[in-house]
Formats: C-alpha cells, sequence, structure tokens
C-alpha cells in the first residue's frame, strides 16, 4: 500500500477501521519529503517531531474509542500565512520572518479540534503577491512534474507537495487565483470558496476585500472532507457571512444529468494554448455525455473583472504593507515591490470606481447563474511556465486571466486536473458556480472525476 498516495478519505477508512495508525501514515509522508523536499522545496517550516508526537497521541485516542471525524490523524500541511500558534509564520516575507502567533488562524483551530495533524507552513509567493512562487527570501519551489517549472501561486507549496506525496490536504489562499493557479498546474483539486464562506481571522492579508481561504487536495471527495471542517461563520471576522454550513458530501455523487452547462467561448477565454482549449472541449463532450447540456457563451466582462481585481488587489496589499513599503522597501522582492509601487499610485477616483464595478459585476455574474448550472473555463490558459524566463509580473497577468474575475465578484470556484501536454504538464478545468453553491459545484467536480482518470496520474519523482 503506498500511503502517500491514498486519498485522504481513503486514509481516513483505514483510520477509522484500525487498519493503519496515524504515527505509520504521518510518518511515511516525513520519508517522502525527506526524499524529495530538497529538490521541491515546499516547506519553509517543517515541525516533523510535533507531527509525530501529535501522531502518537492520535493513536492513543483511537485506541480508547475517541474518533473525531475523517481528519483524525491524517497529515496536512499549512500556507505559511495562516496563523499557527508558537510556530514560525513568515507569510514568505522577509518582514514576518521572526514572527511567532500567540494564537492559532481561526481555520486552523478547526482543523486542530478535527484532529487534523500540521506537518509544517508551506513556501509561497513572497506576501501573496504573485503566481511563480520564486520566493527570493526562501528559495524558488519547483513543480514535481518537471523542475525547472513553476508549481504557480500564490499557494505553490500546497500544490507542490500535494502533488509529491508530502502530506493529503492543504489549505491555500485565493485573492486572484492563487489556490486555482497552483492547482492546475501540478494536477490537484483546489476550490476557492463564496466570499465569506471561511474566516480570514488570523490570515496575514493580501486584499481584505478579495482574499479567499480554501481547502486543496489531490481528490474532489477530499476537499467536501476539509470544507465541511473549516467552514462557517466566525463572529470576530468582519468578512464572515453567517450563512449554515450544509453537508458538502450528501449529494456528492448525484451526477449532472440534465444540467445546464456554459462553456465560456468568447475573445477573452480563448486567447491561450490550444492544447489547453482542446482539452477543455474534451471536458464538455464528458459533461455531455453524463447527460449535462452543454451551451457554448460569451461570457461578457470577464476581461473588465480581471483587470480590476488586479487594480484592487495591489492597492489594498499596498494600504497593508504602506509602513514597510515606505521605510524598507529594499526587503521586498523586486517583482513584489514593483506592483505595491502601482497600488500604491492608484488614485482615490480609480479605487471608487473599482469598487462600484465590483458591485455591479457581482450582481451581473449572479444572474448569469439563474439561467445555468456551471460556467466551465479553462483554469490557466498555459500550462506551468519555466521558472526562468518571463517576468513575475507578467507571469500574473497570463496566469490570473480565467480566475480573477471569480475572485472579483465572490463566486466558488474549483479547479480539478482534466488532461496533459504533449511535454507531460497537468492541465486544470474551471468550474465556477452562483454563490453558496459550493455543493453543487463538488457534485459537478466529482461527476468529471468518477468519469475520468486524470486525477490518478502522478510526477515521477
Amino acid at each position: 500500500m503506498d500511503l502517500n498516495y491514498l486519498s485522504l478519505a481513503e486514509a481516513a477508512d483505514l483510520i477509522a477501521k484500525r487498519e493503519i495508525s496515524s504515527e505509520e501514515l504521518v510518518q511515511a509522508h516525513l520519508d517522502q519529503i525527506a526524499a524529495y523536499e530538497p529538490v521541491i522545496n515546499s516547506f519553509i517550516t517543517l515541525t516533523a517531531e510535533a507531527a509525530l508526537e501529535k501522531a502518537l497521541e492520535v493513536d492513543a485516542e483511537i485506541q480508547s474509542g475517541i474518533y473525531r471525524g475523517p481528519l483524525h490523524g491524517i497529515p496536512i500541511a499549512l500556507k505559511d500565512l495562516f496563523g499557527t500558534k508558537g510556530i514560525a509564520t513568515t507569510a514568505g516575507s522577509l518582514f514576518f520572518k521572526d514572527w511567532i502567533p500567540k494564537d492559532n488562524a481561526a481555520v486552523v483551530e478547526r482543523l486542530n479540534a478535527a484532529g487534523a495533524i500540521n506537518l509544517g507552513k508551506l513556501n509561497m509567493h513572497e506576501i501573496a503577491l504573485g503566481v511563480t512562487n520564486n520566493n527570493p527570501h526562501f528559495g524558488a519551489c519547483h513543480n514535481p512534474w518537471d523542475l525547472q517549472r513553476s508549481p504557480g501561486g500564490s499557494s505553490g507549496g500546497s500544490a507542490a507537495g500535494l502533488a509529491a506525496g508530502f502530506f493529503m490536504g492543504s489549505l491555500g489562499s485565493d485573492t486572484g487565483g492563487s489556490i486555482r493557479i497552483p492547482a492546475s498546474l501540478c494536477g490537484v483539486v483546489g476550490l476557492k470558496p463564496t466570499y465569506g464562506r471561511i474566516s480570514l481571522r488570523g490570515v496575514v492579508p493580501l486584499s481584505w476585500n478579495l482574499d479567499h481561504p480554501g481547502p486543496m487536495a489531490r481528490r474532489t471527495r477530499d476537499i467536501a472532507l476539509l470544507l465541511q471542517v473549516i467552514a462557517g461563520y466566525d463572529p470576530e471576522d468582519p468578512s464572515s457571512a453567517d450563512m449554515g454550513v450544509p453537508d458538502y458530501g450528501i449529494q456528492l455523487m448525484g451526477g449532472v444529468r440534465g444540467w445546464r452547462i456554459a462553456l465560456a467561448e468568447d475573445d477573452f477565454f480563448d486567447k491561450g494554448d490550444e492544447k489547453v482549449f482542446a482539452a477543455i472541449r474534451e471536458t464538455a463532450d464528458v459533461f455531455a455525455s453524463l447527460g449535462a447540456k452543454i451551451e457554448t457563451v460569451e461570457f461578457k466582462d470577464g476581461r473588465e473583472a480581471a483587470r480590476t481585481n488586479g487594480l484592487m488587489v495591489t492597492s489594498d496589499a499596498a494600504a497593508f504593507h504602506q509602513e514597510r513599503l515606505s521605510e524598507e522597501p529594499h526587503n521586498f522582492g523586486a517583482d513584489v515591490r514593483e506592483r505595491l509601487e502601482t497600488g500604491a499610485a492608484c488614485t482615490s477616483s480609480e479605487y471608487v470606481r473599482a469598487r462600484r464595478s465590483q458591485a455591479k459585476l457581482q450582481r451581473k455574474f449572479a444572474q448569469f447563474f439563474s439561467e445555468y448550472d456551471l460556467l466551465l473555463t479553462a483554469t490557466t490558459p498555459i500550462a506551468a511556465p519555466l521558472l526562468e524566463g518571463d517576468d513575475a509580473v507578467q507571469q500574473a497577468a497570463t496566469l490570473t486571466r480565467f480566475t480573477a474575475p471569480f475572485n472579483f465578484t465572490g463566486l466558488p470556484a474549483v479547479s480539478l486536473p482534466c488532461g496533459m501536454t504533449d511535454k507531460g504538464l497537468p492541465i486544470g478545468l474551471q468550474l465556477i458556480t452562483r454563490p453558496w453553491g459550493e455543493v453543487a459545484l463538488l457534485r459537478a467536480a466529482q461527476a468529471y472525476e468518477s468519469a475520468t482518470e486524470w486525477h490518478l496520474r502522478r510526477p515521477e519523482l
């Protein structure tokens, strides 16, 4: 049994039946990390000793009849902007490299209560403002499918570590695509939920208005298990929405027969690698074979939403980092400093117009889903680019093209693997639906996953 590439759900079932121990599972993942982390660089802080101690505690609990649910004893790891009590939380930045929080982020508390075992804190693009994960302070994170290529970002350590078998689930954050982009480039699954679905309390912000925490894993069912634990209202977080949390697994196998699915094809959603778009057309055929009705649509305003999202991200980031940018600009990496300076130059009039555009497009995009159950697009217009090559700012404009519109409007979106390029690099499918529609979104993702085998592929390390 290859413990490193079990799904989270499979491992949970084995632990619950006491057929494997948490200690065995954690040790197998630590062994994988020891073997391949030197060339991938997924971690900023590895907490191996604490993880093994926790695994022994979990095994004792389970032996005594205490079982907290499917995350009990499961090895996970966290993007290094989720506050962790007693463990450094760097946000991939020199400014936070010595910060050891006194409290856990709200979502970390929920994972701890569910019995998940944290293996450490993961590499990311500096302050989450970028999508290459070529971090100048902690080293570049490398894509397991091709070590010369980017894993995407800013949650690159999460996606690369999942693809490499280092852990079974992760938390990322997504402000312009930072969960879905690395999920696409590394061939894993990443969910950006509806804005306000998951608490941001204790998370180092990039944009107060656009940040979305979310789960990452290798299977759709695993995403549902993680989301079940971390979703929910937090009265201490002003961005948190007081919405009930449904059962994300109950309809997972319900299929998509009779659904109306819109395939985005226009001069915005068609620009990129033809191999990527050929794979997306094939995914539409799969959904049609499952009984859905596919309709090609022009999804208007995608370009405006992406452009304005970029303006708001950099402006909000410049506001949060204003003092650091003013006093110690040299301590930012070159690409991040350039984007912060661009954000700082945004005028109040430009920002007001952006917020007005956001309100209008939120309404307009939500109305689109009164007619359609899903929107289907590529996650990224290209597969994983080389780490060295085009500058990071240009990479951001390309890789966030299809993801940023749905940060701007707060809609739930998921990326999952749907093909491979001729060079053996993963291609990502993006599904989007109406606000608070995560149940339907995961049901559709599961239907596609069950009908294909792309999720079973893994890199040769």
